[in-house]
């Protein structure tokens, strides 16, 4: 009798493992903590028919923007840890936005299984062409102009967007006010319109808005100039390189992630990433594809907490 016990517990767990062994078997969800048009949305949308091809299952992406995007990050810690939801994590949801709130929803570290980086990209600083910024020196004639204070748009609250600018304010000792929107497609809208004169966030979605002219590119945050974007000088050389600053891209899921679902998904991610088409989409988007083992990006993402800590700090963003 003493050995029915143990024979329960082993066929219990090949039972799990055979679960797990068939995984996926049914769609799987890919939240984006921002809203549709953005960057994350539009590197999310990227990976996901090509990542529903790899697995066998549909790939579904569900946009939960807000309160510096840890609302989609709180639904993702919350979610069984079975592989059938999962998160386009990026700076905001892991790095700065959980530590701009006076108390964390979650711990970015230990409540994610952090599968695989995707890429890197940085941030750009952009201006209405009629606000008359072309350059980081433009912006405190243009504080001057607007009577002391001027407005700049991010992403949302926490976002790596508002995170820069409070860097830059602080950095050129300027007035500037933060308008926070739900993503970085409806702060461009504002931003072309002419609501506010100056907008910043990550450079993926806005590429073809500067080469069509609609917006003005004033600085990127990395220290040599991207290709997509060559006329548009580097803060380096506009003698700021404390402004330096890459967002990150990757997929997450729940802490407790079995191990051979985490190793699928991060083997499958690793060959799209590789995949001539996505490389080349990735280049468009001003994204360089990074490579990174499981536990190589699950360092990165606590690096990164560590790097950003002194700025949201500084700034002093808790409510």
């Amino acid at each position: 009798m003493k050995a029915l016990p143990r024979l329960l517990a082993a066929l219990l767990g090949l039972s799990s493992l055979g679960a797990y062994a068939a995984w996926p078997d049914k769609p799987i969800r890919l939240v984006v903590t921002f809203a549709a048009g953005g960057a994350s949305d539009i590197v999310a949308r990227e990976i996901a028919a090509p990542l529903a091809k790899a697995l066998g299952q549909p790939v579904v992406v569900d946009n939960k923007p807000g309160a510096g995007g840890t609302i989609g990050g709180t639904e993702v810690v919350r979610a069984a840890p079975d592989g059938y939801t999962l998160m386009l994590s990026n700076s905001t949801p892991l790095s700065i936005g959980p530590y701009t709130l006076a108390k964390p929803p979650y711990d970015p570290v230990r409540q994610f299984s952090h599968v695989a980086m995707l890429g890197t990209a940085p941030v750009l600083i952009m201006a209405n062409p009629q606000a008359g910024i072309a350059s980081l020196k433009d912006l405190p004639k243009a504080v001057a102009a607007s009577k002391g204070e001027l407005s700049f748009g991010s992403g949302g609250p926490g976002s790596i967007g508002q995170i820069v600018g409070e860097m830059v304010k602080a950095d050129l000792k300027l007035k500037m006010t933060h308008v926070p929107y739900r993503g970085g497609a409806p702060m461009s809208n504002d931003l072309m319109a002419g609501l506010i004169p100056l907008g910043i966030d990550v450079i993926t979605a806005y590429v073809p808005l500067l080469k069509s002219g609609q917006l003005k590119g004033v600085a990127v945050t990395s220290r040599s100039r991207s290709p997509l974007a060559p006329d548009v000088p580097t803060v380096v050389e506009q003698g700021q390189p404390d402004l330096v600053a890459d967002n990150y891209f990757g997929v997450s899921g729940p802490a407790g992630l079995p191990k051979d679902v985490r190793d699928k998904l991060a083997g499958a991610l690793a060959e799209i990433i590789a995949q001539p088409a996505i490389a080349k989409r990735f280049e468009e988007l001003g994204i360089t594809p990074l490579k990174m083992s499981p536990e190589q990006f699950a360092g990165f993402v606590e690096k990164q907490i560590r790097d950003w800590s002194p700025a949201i700090k500084a700034a002093d963003l808790k409510p």
